[in-house]
């Protein structure tokens, strides 16, 4: 009896924490427009319907976590990692930590759901704790043409670094719709908003087309899934680079290679994935991630969203151990699915004399 009492203490003063936390968190007061296929005139939607979480089940899920107590450390170590200042070599992507990666393409430099802060919550002494350093300071980046971000919620949204970023190199920063007002809030001004197939040309040919995804949105208690959650599709002449954002297994992915056909590098998440029944509407497991990328039928991919922040049951190497397995499997050694310490990357250098109307043809090295 007297531990019933304490958990149920315990989950009543967590429930206060949580409560209190989301209250006082900055949001935006939601997209206003046309209904849609995904948008009510209230809340977006994803296209299969999915069971939204209630504080109910965060907190089963907390207070009955199966996750070792040595399943995450600190690594202290930085990255030796340099990159240049532009790149017009085919595609150039750099593993920054989390969701966080260095796109290099045509020119431009492109910045996916960037995170510098040490926590990724609406306060800074609670919340989930880095475990890794970025491998890249901020001020090691080359100017920053544009920042891409998939969602709102705090792990890939985070106001401290993309106003750091502003100071770096006043970026363009490319939001899901309804999330512009939370930005201009802290003063960023340089916003578009895309909805879910929405291009926008960044120039030298380079386009950013909003893509779906199946996942929700929130920073407080009263904007529930107000604001779009989206992946993205930056293109070049030459090449094309599918960044999913944060999404679970969806209809999306077929319908993202019917519009575009195969990606040349898809930058797909494989952690937070346990328990599977409280993520798996919204976080790809490794094996979805391999799915994906099959049904994308990307030349190549990388793994992210895995081993900085403990967001899930899975420990810190449980998602690229499982995917690590899974590529080893004779059914998928043809799969080319990089697993990158942070500073790992990709180049896919463009072979000028392959090139044909059919697509792009590289030279990865």
């Amino acid at each position: 009896m007297k531990r019933k009492t304490t958990l149920t203490g315990l989950c009543g003063l967590m429930g206060i924490v949580i409560a209190v936390v989301l209250l006082v968190a900055c949001s935006s007061g939601g997209y206003t427009g046309p209904v849609s296929d995904h948008f009510d005139g209230r809340q977006f939607h994803n296209q299969v319907k999915t069971r939204d979480k209630t504080v109910m089940d965060l907190l089963k899920w907390r207070f009955n976590r199966n996750q070792a107590e040595d399943a995450w450390r600190s690594i202290d170590q930085k990255a030796s990692v340099t990159v240049p200042v532009q790149n017009r070599d085919g595609i150039l992507a750099t593993f920054v930590n989390h969701a966080t990666v260095l796109v290099q393409v045509g020119g431009k430099n492109i910045l996916t759901d960037p995170v510098w802060s040490e926590r990724v919550s609406p306060v800074s002494f609670i919340g989930p704790k880095r475990y890794h350093p970025p491998a890249l300071d901020i001020s090691e980046l080359p100017p920053i043409d544009a920042v891409v971000i998939s969602h709102n919620h705090y792990d890939h949204l985070d106001l401290a670094t993309l106003k750091q970023l502003e100071k770096h190199s006043s970026p363009l920063f490319i939001v899901g719709l309804g999330n512009r007002e939370l930005l201009a809030s802290e003063g960023l001004t340089r916003v578009v908003e895309l909805d879910w197939w929405q291009d926008h040309a960044l120039g030298d040919g380079v386009i950013i087309t909003g893509t779906p995804a199946q996942h929700w949105s929130t920073r407080t208690r009263f904007d529930h899934n107000r604001t779009l959650w989206l992946g993205y599709l930056i293109s070049d002449p030459d090449s094309r680079v599918f960044f999913a954002g944060d999404t679970g297994m969806g209809p999306h992915f077929a319908q993202i290679h019917k519009r575009f056909g195969s990606v040349d590098l898809a930058l797909l998440p494989i952690g937070a994935y346990l328990p599977r029944w409280f993520m798996k509407d919204n976080h790809l497991s490794p094996d979805d991630a391999l799915k994906a990328h099959n049904t994308l039928r990307a030349q190549q991919s990388m793994a992210i969203h895995f081993g900085t922040f403990n967001l899930g049951d899975d420990g810190q190497d449980t998602a690229s151990n499982r995917l690590r397995a899974l590529l080893e499997e004779k059914q998928n050694q043809k799969a080319d699915f990089m697993i990158p310490e942070p500073g790992g990357q990709i180049h896919q250098k463009v072979d000028k004399a392959l090139l044909s109307d059919a697509g792009s043809q590289f030279s990865v090295q």
